[in-house]
């Protein structure tokens, strides 16, 4: 009998290959073409091409495979108090986004957000959770209908990333600029991340993910 568990193992192999490759070249050139994506991970083009139809199909799946690691981010436990909640989630996910900078902006562009927005359902219904619970406390602002905030709150982080905030300082200026349209003052904010400084030191120290 054939063994054909090898001919897989490859074939993942090469597809892993071809996504590392695809972050590392984009990191580099937003617009790197598939040539230049198959020559950085070893590979022919045709050899790309047998796994993914065409540039777009593996942006794609740069978008899935990243959304993955932000949804499972949000299942990390968090304060009860949804101020604190939502500064967690967004100095985490900050943290992870620093990694992957420029693939992150290429799938929150506007030609791809509608992908991402629903490969980030998980993501985006903890965020929904945390507005609803800080409306009922009165720690968030209810000037605006609970979704409308919650969307706000995603296309601020949208636009911080897109903006390429950099420094030692990045993860709390990502998470001020969010609490902000969530409704805390500027001082508010200030005095939240103040005591509680392991919000942003706690991300920042995370280990690297491979």
């Amino acid at each position: 009998m054939t063994d054909t568990r090898a001919p897989r193992r490859d074939a993942q192999a090469n597809r892993e290959s071809i996504l590392a490759a695809a972050r590392t070249a984009l990191a580099q050139d937003p617009n790197a073409s598939t040539d230049l994506i198959a020559r950085t991970a070893g590979l022919s083009r045709r050899a790309l091409y047998g796994h993914f139809d065409d540039r777009s199909a593996l942006i794609s799946e740069l978008i899935r495979t990243g959304a993955q690691r932000f949804n499972a981010i949000a299942e990390q436990p968090l304060d009860d108090d949804a101020r604190i909640a939502l500064a967690q989630l967004a100095s985490r996910l900050w943290h992870e986004v620093a990694h992957i900078q420029t693939v992150t902006a290429i799938a929150l562009d506007d030609a791809h957000v509608t992908d991402t927005a629903a490969a980030l359902a998980p993501l985006r219904q903890v965020v929904s959770n945390i507005v609803s619970r800080g409306r009922r406390a009165h720690a968030l602002r209810t000037d605006v209908p609970g979704d409308v905030l919650a969307h706000l709150i995603e296309e601020t982080a949208r636009m911080v990333v897109r903006v390429d905030t950099a420094g030692s300082d990045a993860a709390a200026t990502a998470v001020r600029a969010v609490l902000n349209i969530a409704g805390l003052s500027w001082r508010e904010a200030d005095a939240l991340l103040t005591a509680h400084p392991e919000i942003v030191a706690a991300a920042e120290n995370r280990p690297e993910e491979v």
